[in-house]
């Protein structure tokens, strides 16, 4: 490692003020930021930790249902605190990495990373959540943008992620057992308005809705629904752990089994 300055600041305009100092880093659970800087892949001269701000912390429901999460909350939170209210997110928390990726990783650390195997961008993408900045609020739809990028601006901070509650709801991951992310991971979400679909961890640009799945089981919620559908395995990851016609057809498995798990 190298020398760097850390600062904890215990309100949002202080971490605001904080990033716009030169060459400042966001800092939550450094899952994947520390080792970056290990390997000097980064070298930020300040790093801005989260993780001290009350406003950024918990699990809550709003007056209008909706289930919000503090963008510095742990998983493993989630995992405990959310399991009433909305058990397919609590179960999707509860299987993220291992216990000390969830008792340090947070969920707006996640998100602003968008790693393109990550779980939470599926629970995201799949529930139409809104992300609540220090500056706005993004849909999810508009939120990701491609493999490891976001909408969100230079020192702009996910300060809450408001979820709605989906009448069915599941998530289900196919697992790479060595890093624990998922090799395709699937989020199913039926709401009043229609089911929504989000697929991780199987293509090249990151999460995606699967249009054609959700087309099928807002019509009928069943995993026969599926039964004619297809992906292609153009722009699909093909890796050592899988080809891009392995998670193809991964993706239309796990849809299949989100759904009769919902």
């Amino acid at each position: 490692m190298y020398d760097f300055d850390f600062l904890r600041p215990a309100s949002i305009q202080e971490a605001v003020t904080a990033l716009q100092g030169d060459e400042a880093q966001a800092l939550g659970g450094g899952q994947t930021l520390i080792p970056t800087m290990k390997q000097r892949l980064a070298a930020p001269a300040s790093l801005v930790s989260l993780t001290g701000i009350p406003q950024m912390q918990g699990v809550c429901v709003s007056d209008a249902g909706e289930l919000c999460v503090g963008g510095a909350t742990p998983h493993a939170v989630v995992a405990t605190e959310a399991a009433a209210q909305f058990p397919a997110l609590a179960a999707l928390a509860g299987r993220i990495g291992d216990p000390a990726v969830r008792n340090r990783g947070t969920l707006g650390g996640s998100l602003a990373n968008n790693d393109p195997s990550a779980c939470y961008p599926a629970a995201v993408l799949g529930t139409g959540a809104v992300i609540t900045t220090n500056a706005r609020d993004i849909a999810a739809d508009a939120f990701f943008q491609g493999m490891f990028t976001t909408a969100l601006e230079e020192g702009e901070i996910i300060t809450e992620v408001r979820f709605p509650v989906a009448e069915r709801a599941s998530y289900q991951k196919f697992v790479q057992p060595a890093s624990r992310f998922a090799l395709v991971g699937v989020f199913v979400g039926k709401y009043a308005s229609g089911v929504r679909v989000a697929v991780t961890g199987a293509s090249d640009d990151g999460v995606f809705r699967w249009a054609e799945a959700e087309a099928a089981l807002s019509a009928d919620f069943s995993a026969d629904a599926l039964a004619e559908l297809s992906l292609g395995e153009d722009g699909m990851i093909s890796d050592l752990h899988g080809t891009g016609a392995y998670r193809a057809h991964l993706v239309k498995v796990m849809t299949g089994r989100a759904v009769t798990a919902a």
